[in-house]
């Protein structure tokens, strides 16, 4: 049978369970597909279950119950696993714990080299991934020195170099100042637009989870919403009761909507919202 490139099927997941407490499923009966070529975000707060999902893509996690495939590839099957991570690229929150050497082209290079693949074709990886991070300028410095901005795009740059299809990122953005989110969600965005790599982003922003073509929104470890991000976001009030805050422009369209101004719930940008605002004055 011919899945999507990701298809995550009716998985379960419990983590251990604290000494004489029930176990609780992180993730409980979730069935996400990713077809190839899509940016899809994963959205929800703290305990929801989108990291875990995140790490069963990658097989870092296998399903107690249910399957994950990848590119049709079972992630149960352990002699698959090299391949799965071949295909299926994984950024995580922390860049500090994926770089791994003291100058910037040889962290990128490192996982190349561990595949085995020829020097030359090393060489040629880690000019392309730099580039296309735009980070070329910085090749031979020592990763410790650079900001968290542009070690996260040091530390995409080495998931690239391995030539994955799909790039699952899990929160990258955590741990970076406005700037530094920016600089990353414009390589993903450029990745996905301009070169159609698959991205499934795994958030709890809701700027960077509107730059996707979609949004999936979990809640306690199932599947709550899906959608556009327009579609998604213009449901305000089942958001707010996920604990989820929506974008600020839907915010200020749904209280204007509630004073009793007939606006549309439609608009994700600031310059979006700035129109509708412009439109009802005139009126």
């Amino acid at each position: 049978m011919e899945r999507p490139i990701v298809s995550a099927e009716h998985i379960t997941y419990c983590y251990p369970p604290d000494e004489g407490k029930a176990p609780v499923p992180a993730v409980d009966d979730v069935t996400i597909q990713v077809e190839k070529g899509e940016f899809v975000a994963v959205l929800g707060h703290n305990g929801s279950g989108k990291s875990t999902f995140a790490k069963h893509l990658n097989a870092i996690l296998l399903p107690a119950g249910g399957a994950v495939y990848i590119d049709n590839m079972d992630t149960k099957r352990e002699e698959l696993l090299l391949a799965i991570r071949e295909k299926c690229g994984m950024v995580f929150q922390n860049p500090d714990n994926q770089i791994v050497a003291t100058l910037v082209e040889e962290d990128v290079a490192f996982a190349p080299e561990n595949m085995g693949v020829p020097p030359e074709e090393i060489r040629r990886r880690v000019d392309r991934c730099l580039e296309i991070v735009g980070m070329s300028e910085f090749k031979r410095h020592a990763p410790h020195l650079l900001s968290g901005g542009q070690k996260q795009r040091i530390a995409i740059a080495g998931v690239l170099a391995m030539e994955p299809e799909i790039l699952v990122m899990d929160e990258p953005t955590a741990m970076l100042d406005p700037s530094g989110r920016r600089e990353v969600m414009n390589v993903v965005q450029q990745l996905n637009r301009e070169r159609g790599m698959t991205v499934v982003l795994i958030t709890h922003h809701m700027d960077e989870a509107a730059r996707a073509g979609r949004v999936i929104v979990m809640h306690e470890g199932r599947v709550a919403l899906e959608g556009t991000p327009t579609e998604v976001f213009s449901r305000v009030e089942e958001i707010r009761a996920l604990s989820i805050l929506p974008p600020q422009t839907m915010e200020l369209l749904w209280q204007l909507r509630l004073q009793g101004f007939d606006l549309p719930l439609d608009a994700l940008s600031v310059e979006e919202c700035a129109d509708r605002l412009e439109a009802l004055l005139r009126a």
